[in-house]
């Protein structure tokens, strides 16, 4: 992201359609990578959660909060986080997941500034190119 940054910035030579890729390219990719950060980090990581020797969550889902919308035994999985993400990268700010943590929130807080910038810089250059 620095490098493709810096790149656009200081005027580099690429056509529209494939700033326009690449752009899509780096979203998806930070949308996958900060899922799976978000799996591994809350409460220790899936094996203490599944162990139930996990700590105070890091993220509350709803399900977690009204027990009315979920099975009693739920507990977040993979596409639950990669939703996380894809929120976050989509709306630049929590939803319906609330970071509880120090961590959980850097780390959201990091993922919304990098969609921010790959959105503002990559799209904005190729739609001037574009036109």
């Amino acid at each position: 992201l620095v490098m493709l940054s810096h790149h656009l910035l200081t005027g580099g030579k690429e056509n529209g359609h494939a700033l326009i890729v690449s752009g899509f390219v780096l979203w998806c990719t930070n949308v996958l990578l900060f899922g799976l950060w978000y799996y591994e980090v809350d409460r220790g990581g899936p094996v203490a959660r599944a162990r139930d020797d996990a700590d105070f969550p890091d993220f509350l889902f709803v399900q977690m909060d009204k027990r009315q919308f979920a099975p009693e035994d739920w507990r977040p999985q993979l596409v639950d986080y990669l939703y996380l993400s894809f929120t976050n990268a989509t709306a630049f700010s929590p939803t319906d997941t609330m970071p509880l943590t120090p961590i959980a929130k850097w780390l959201m807080s990091g993922q919304a500034l990098a969609s921010l910038v790959t959105v503002g810089l990559v799209v904005a250059r190729a739609v001037n190119i574009l036109s």
